[in-house]
């Protein structure tokens, strides 16, 4: 049910949130939101492919 759940998550996020590889943003000079949106895509791809 959970994996469900994020695998969900992970469909939405892909439609919805930039790609910032795609744009080649530099990490060190992201925003804080860019950071926040990075690591929010990092849990859910995690928790997704478990």
């Amino acid at each position: 049910m959970q994996k469900q759940v994020f695998k969900f998550l992970a469909r939405v996020n892909k439609i919805i949130l930039p790609n910032y590889t795609k744009q080649q943003l530099d990490i060190t000079k992201a925003s804080k939101l860019q950071l926040a949106i990075i690591g929010w895509k990092w849990f859910v791809t995690k928790n997704a492919l478990d």
